[in-house]
């Protein structure tokens, strides 16, 4: 322990630099040779090991401590490299620690300063690759493989189901000759399975794009049994489609429910795509399982004789006897029954399935054709293909309907003449009479006992006004068939054109028997006894029909006009204000509703009716003149002034409107009083002018016509405006006071609340008749009275 402690010699006592060149002699490196231990951590991983304790000696020998004056020796590392800034072999060591980057001796000396090397001149060129190795023919190979896959995509997606597929095919050569080629260069476990995945998984879809549905699923299955292929059974779902698109529905399902199994649970939004596509597979095969059962339908025996059997095949009597005899027994019956309940099994089924089965209506009556066709049934194509048309006529597809009828023009004349029937009826509803009343005498002309065809022939008629003869051909459509309902709508309303009442009120009542809920049967029924005089059962048949159709608001506001006409505001203000509820832009409600608030005093209830009203017909001033009045009455003397000045601004010749303003103006004291004055003394001199123009001018001609009436907002007791129906409200407003007149007084002069029809008068139109008949549940009317489209 005291060999490393070194005592100042006495004599030195007074050295004050003794001590600092003495050292540790365990960093002595002269005997590093002959220690045993160090030259086992050079040689092995001893030097590992943690250094050793002090508790180990040394084994290094000392030597004396060197003075500041002697001779130095330099000291090593531990791992024996010279330590820096010291003498080594008489050379004296860089201090490379301590350098800067690029600095050597040399720059001392005047060499440039270069810490990049550029003095040096440029790097060698770089070693050329050689194109014949083999590593560069598969890379290249690879690359042209993947172009390949991109520009088939491209096709595809352009539109060239072709092209992407040649490309598609191009791409799977190439590929299985990069993959011969690696395997002669490199393992089998460098070869690219990504690459060839892609490359099948391409063809694949483009031969399915290109309908090529075999050799597709020979791709895919490829793919599918190649277990190196992660994830590949997802490529079932393909498979699964391509099979549905083949109409094989048992496999499709079994390939969907497959994939369906090898998709984690994670993945819910593609389960639930591959469920959906379960569901329609199986309504697909509920399509197929429908189709076969029509076919079945079609193929079971009559057991029937034929129509042959009952023609006599020569003259003899006894024989002619018995065909007369059996040719309407109950066995003849029976037969004829049981053929009419396969046809009509038969038609019942084709109407039901023929939507559904394929992707169209149309697609679908075409297979149900085709397969009569081909069947015992063959009459009944032409009655299918009638259908057809029938269900274009539904959709609104008119020219479809117009164009499948034409097509029986040629055809025998039975069919031909439903043909025309229904070709006039479907230009009867397109207004073009003349082709209406041409289709019409070609369905009489071939088939006279078809009461459709004579029903439609009279609606032209009826329609160029020759009420007589329509009602003719009614009357022999009535004949033939007593129950054609059409033909007996359509005489009443020819009758009431004819103003034969009683007998139109007969022919409606026998209607109402047979169709005891029609609401236009109800209407008429009312309506005639409206015309007839009879309020009362007008009422009472009204009612009816608004028991049938509660929300109809013509039907209603009638209601409120009858009761009104009696006398009874209450029960009239009632209706009208459902019919309000019901249609809240019907003129002649909304005015009466205002009227009636008026005439009750509660003037601040009839601004709002107004207001609608002048919504609904901006440009009829009348209406926001009975606003301002409304104002005005209530007491609201700044917004009466502020609507006569809105309504100046937007009606700058309107007399009235000035004369209000004038008045407001100088009641209240304002400044604009002269400016309005002058206005309206300028419009009256010009109203003046106006007028002896036009007397002179009837003077001239020798006719007299009276003078124009006020306007229905003015404050004079002029009508508001003329009834289209020569109609008029009970209701009365007080007319608006004089200018000379105070705003708290009332006039006693009144005018007519009359209103205008905003659709115009009331044209009743017949029925029309189609060869096949439509419920009349299927089409419904806006306004009573009209005529519905008939089956």
């Amino acid at each position: 322990m005291m060999q490393n402690v070194h005592l100042a010699p006495e004599t030195d006592e007074d050295d004050l630099y003794s001590g600092y060149n003495d050292y540790n002699p365990t960093y002595d490196t002269e005997e590093l040779e002959n220690d045993t231990a160090f030259q086992q951590a050079v040689r092995t991983s001893h030097g590992r090991r943690p250094p050793i304790t002090a508790k180990i000696p040394s084994t290094a020998v000392t030597r004396p401590v060197a003075t500041g004056y002697g001779s130095k020796t330099s000291l090593a590392s531990s791992m024996g490299r010279p330590m820096t800034g010291t003498l080594q072999d008489g050379v004296a060591r860089p201090m490379t620690a301590v350098r800067a980057a690029g600095f050597t001796k040399a720059a001392l000396r005047g060499s440039a300063f270069d810490p990049l090397g550029q003095s040096r001149g440029p790097a060698p060129p770089l070693e050329a690759k050689n194109e014949d190795s083999p590593e560069e023919k598969i890379r290249q190979l690879e690359k042209k493989v993947n172009e390949l896959v991109e520009e088939s995509c491209v096709a595809n997606g352009c539109g060239d189901l072709k092209l992407a597929l040649e490309k598609a095919k191009d791409a799977g050569r190439k590929e299985r000759v990069l993959v011969r080629q690696r395997e002669q260069v490199t393992t089998p476990e460098n070869i690219n399975l990504d690459l060839t995945y892609s490359v099948l998984f391409n063809l694949a879809s483009q031969y399915s794009a290109n309908e090529m549905y075999a050799e597709a699923l020979n791709t895919y299955q490829v793919i599918v049994k190649n277990k190196m292929f992660s994830n590949a059974g997802r490529l079932k779902v393909n498979m699964g489609n391509i099979y549905l698109k083949q109409r094989n529905y048992s496999k499709a399902i079994k390939f969907y429910r497959m994939a369906l199994d090898q998709i984690p649970s994670v993945h819910k939004e593609m389960r639930i795509k591959i469920l959906q596509n379960i569901g329609v597979t199986f309504i697909k095969t509920d399509q197929e399982k429908m189709k076969k059962a029509f076919q079945k339908l079609i193929a079971v025996p009559l057991e029937i004789d034929e129509d042959d059997k009952y023609i006599s095949p020569n003259d003899d009597p006894h024989t002619n006897l018995v065909i007369e005899a059996i040719k309407n027994d109950h066995l003849r019956q029976m037969e004829r029954e049981r053929k009419a309940m396969a046809e009509k099994y038969i038609m019942t089924a084709a109407k039901l399935i023929a939507p559904v089965i394929e992707t169209s209506f149309a697609v679908g009556y075409d297979w149900c054709v085709e397969v009569v066709k081909a069947s015992q049934y063959v009459e009944l194509a032409n009655d299918l293909e009638i259908n057809k048309a029938i269900t274009y006529l539904r959709q609104k597809d008119f020219n479809q309907a117009v164009e499948t009828l034409k097509m029986f023009e040629k055809k025998d004349s039975r069919v031909k003449s439903a043909a025309a029937t229904n070709l006039s009826f479907l230009y009867y509803l397109e207004n073009e009479f003349a082709q209406a009343s041409s289709y019409a005498d070609l369905a009489v002309n071939s088939d006279r006992y078809n009461p459709s065809a004579l029903t439609n022939k009279g609606n032209t008629v009826f329609a160029n006004g020759d009420y007589e003869k329509a009602a003719e051909f009614y009357k022999e459509a009535l004949r033939n068939d007593s129950s054609c309902t059409e033909a007996l709508y359509n005489i009443g309303l020819t009758y009431k054109k004819l103003n034969r009442l009683d007998e139109a009120l007969d022919c409606f009542l026998k209607l109402h028997a047979i169709l005891r809920n029609s609401a236009q049967v109800l209407y008429q029924i009312a309506h005639v006894y409206e015309l007839m005089e009879d309020p009362n059962q007008a009422i009472e048949w009204l009612m009816q029909l608004i028991s049938v159709v509660p929300t109809d608001s013509r039907a209603l506001s009638k209601l409120g006009e009858l009761y009104d006409s009696e006398g009874d505001k209450s029960q009239a203000f009632q209706y009208y204000y459902e019919s309000y509820r019901y249609f809240p832009s019907n003129i002649e409600v909304i005015e009466w509703l205002g009227a009636y608030y008026i005439d009750t005093q509660f003037c601040e209830k009839a601004i709002q009716y107004f207001e609608r009203a002048s919504l609904i017909q901006p440009t009829q001033v009348k209406w926001q003149l009975m606003v301002a009045s409304c104002f005005r009455r209530s007491g609201n003397y700044q917004k009466a002034l502020d609507t006569y000045k809105d309504i100046h601004r937007k009606f700058p010749e309107n007399v009235e409107c000035l004369r209000f303003l004038v008045r407001l103006c100088t009641d209240i004291g304002l400044k604009e009083v002269q400016e309005y004055a002058t206005k309206l003394k300028r419009l009256e001199k010009m109203k003046e002018i106006r007028e002896q123009r036009i007397k002179s001018g009837r003077d001239g001609s020798g006719g007299s016509r009276s003078k124009r009436e006020g306007s229905a907002g003015s404050d004079s007791g002029q009508n508001c405006s003329a009834s289209s129906k020569g109609e008029r409200l009970g209701a009365r407003l007080r007319a608006l006071p004089g200018t000379n007149e105070p705003y708290e007084s009332s006039s006693n002069k009144e005018i007519d609340a009359s209103y205008v029809d905003p659709l115009g008068p009331q044209i009743e139109r017949p029925k029309t008749a189609a060869k096949k008949r439509i419920d009349e549940d299927d089409f419904a009317d806006e306004e009573l009275g009209d005529d519905l489209l008939p089956e």
